[in-house]
């Protein structure tokens, strides 16, 4: 069973099992908790729901193994020819590492 979720401005795709990296939530390691904005779910045997905007009665369980880690570095440079303007900075996004435990729909 596949499920379409939303969260932190995103939608991703995810199956029982799968480890995804989602933007920064507040918990805590080990923690469960339910994303219950479900945009669409998808069954093997072409079981189809869509929810306008979100499925009701649908739920995806999922497990905290990483609550902050940071992306790699985006660097940032900003340039203006013959100004003598020049301006470097970076931005490390902040991430939670969670895996799906189950899908109810």
């Amino acid at each position: 069973m596949y499920a379409v979720i939303k969260t932190g401005g995103k939608q991703y795709k995810v199956k029982e099992g799968d480890i995804l990296d989602v933007e920064k939530l507040d918990k805590k390691e080990g923690d469960s908790f339910e994303f219950e904005d479900v945009l669409l779910t998808f069954d093997d045997q072409s079981k189809f729901e869509l929810g306008i905007p979100t499925l009701s009665k649908a739920s995806v369980k999922v497990k905290v193994l990483d609550p902050v880690f940071k992306a790699e570095k985006v660097v940032i440079v900003k340039y203006k020819a013959k100004k003598r303007y020049r301006r470097k900075t970076g931005h490390r996004q902040k991430y939670t590492r969670v895996q799906v435990e189950k899908i109810t729909a």
